[in-house]
C-alpha cells in the first residue's frame, strides 16, 4: 500500500466515521475487511512506519502536555488518535509538535482537561484481517528503537515553555511572580 493510498483509506473513514475517532477507527476496519488481504498487510506495514515515524521525544512531550500525562501506552493511543485526525495534521504534529495548539479541539482540552486517545485505530488492520480472512494477521518484522537521547522531564515546566511554547500557554501554569 502507498502512502497515498493509506491516508485516503482514512480520509475515507474520517468522511463515513462522524469524526470521532473511536467511529473513525471502526470505519477503518470496516473499509479494511473489504479488501484483499495483502492490501490489508499494506496498511498495517505502512501503519507500523508511520507510528515508527512518529515516535519523537517532543510529540511524547506534547501528548503528556495535552493529555495531563502519558505513559508508553499513553503515547501509542494519542498517536492512534492523531492518526484519526488525517494526514495533514500528523505530518504538521510530528514535524512541529507545537502546531496542536492550533487545533480547536485541543485548545478546547485546555479547559475540559478532553484527552486524546484511540487504541482502536492502532489495532484496526488486526480486526479488519480477522474479519476478512477468519484468521490472525502476521506478524511483522521488528523496527529498530528510536533515538530518544534527546529525552526530557515532561513536569519540567520551563523546559515544556522553551520547547512547546504554544501548548505551555494553554496547558502549564503561569510562572509565579
Amino acid at each position: 500500500m502507498r502512502t497515498d493510498d493509506f491516508w485516503q483509506l482514512i480520509d475515507r473513514a474520517r468522511s463515513g466515521g462522524g469524526g470521532e475517532p473511536d467511529a473513525v477507527a471502526a470505519r477503518t476496519v470496516a473499509l479494511l475487511a473489504e479488501l484483499p488481504p495483502e492490501e490489508i498487510v499494506g496498511y498495517a506495514e505502512h501503519q507500523r512506519r508511520v507510528l515508527a515515524a512518529s515516535y519523537k521525544v517532543d510529540l511524547w512531550g506534547a501528548a503528556y502536555l495535552i493529555n495531563g500525562g502519558a505513559s508508553d501506552d499513553g503515547f501509542e493511543y494519542f498517536r492512534g488518535w492523531l492518526m484519526t485526525q488525517g494526514r495533514a495534521v500528523f505530518a504538521r504534529a510530528v514535524t512541529d509538535p507545537d502546531s496542536l495548539a492550533e487545533l480547536p479541539r485541543v485548545r478546547a482540552a485546555s479547559l475540559s482537561g478532553e484527552e486524546f486517545e484511540c487504541e482502536d485505530m492502532l489495532v484496526a488492520p488486526w480486526e479488519a484481517y480477522r474479519k476478512a480472512t477468519a484468521s490472525d494477521l502476521p506478524a511483522p518484522e521488528a523496527l529498530p528503537e528510536p533515538d530518544l537521547n534527546d529525552f526530557w522531564d515532561f513536569d519540567d515546566e520551563e523546559e515544556a515553555r522553551r520547547r512547546l511554547p504554544k501548548l505551555a500557554a494553554l496547558f502549564v501554569e503561569p510562572p509565579v511572580e
